[in-house]
């Protein structure tokens, strides 16, 4: 009998956000794969696990995947985790998730944090329909193509995206959304949280702030004349 795969969500920011059953899985897991071994220690030191870690991301993935499978062939429970949210969300998971079903090795997701969900419900946009995009392209240019066919989409939209690329992005989505709201969620459930609110526009008038730290959830509303899509 193999071993179960735990896809397991912890914080985004404030440790405190951590469910009971995530804890005792980790407590009782064989391994932890972490995306960030280092990150994920402090957070095992927070709520006293003492579970082996070991590193599992997006560069070793085909090296480590092999490893992993090998122990829950042998009836060991693996717990995987990324740096903070919910794991394969824009984070490493993946390929190791889609070798598991492929062996015949249970996988189950243990819910928790997201910052998708966290900044929709705070943000004031309708939370009723929505997509998310993950994280924009690098290059100006691809990301202007995006962005403009997302222009007809009725649902709001949800992207991640970098500090240093969000004034950039701003500009791209004033001039092809225009006066479409635009919300912007920052240290999403830390001390510092914050959301700006308004058009493209109105936030880079206002001024950003000088120094942001981490991934930027950035929402903008969809097209309000347009109708959602049916359920097939």
């Amino acid at each position: 009998m193999n071993g179960t795969l735990f896809i397991v969500s912890t914080p985004i920011g404030n440790l405190e956000d951590m469910t009971f059953r995530a804890i005792r899985i980790l407590q009782e897991a064989s391994v932890i794969a972490a995306e960030d071994t280092r990150r994920t220690q402090k957070l095992c030191t927070y709520y006293n696990i003492h579970t082996p870690l070991t590193s599992y991301h997006d560069f070793n993935k085909e090296e480590k995947s092999p490893i992993l499978l090998k122990r829950l062939r042998e009836e060991n429970n693996v717990a995987l985790v990324s740096d903070a949210g919910t794991p394969l969300i824009s984070d490493p998971g993946y390929y190791l998730t889609r070798e598991a079903i492929t062996h015949q090795i249970p996988v189950v997701a243990i819910p928790g944090a997201s910052a998708i969900l966290v900044a929709l419900t705070a943000s004031g946009l309708p939370p009723d329909a929505f997509i998310f995009q993950g994280f924009l392209p690098k290059k100006s240019g691809a990301r202007t193509k995006l962005l403009t066919q997302l222009v007809e989409e009725p649902r709001t939209i949800i992207l991640f995206e970098t500090p240093y690329r969000l004034r950039s992005t701003l500009e791209i989505i004033q001039a092809v959304f225009f006066d479409r709201k635009v919300v912007i969620a920052r240290e999403l459930t830390k001390l510092n949280e914050e959301l700006l609110r308004g058009t493209a526009e109105d936030i880079l008038k206002t001024g950003l702030p000088q120094r942001i730290k981490g991934e930027v959830t950035l929402l903008i509303e969809g097209n309000r004349q347009k109708k959602h899509p049916r359920p097939a």
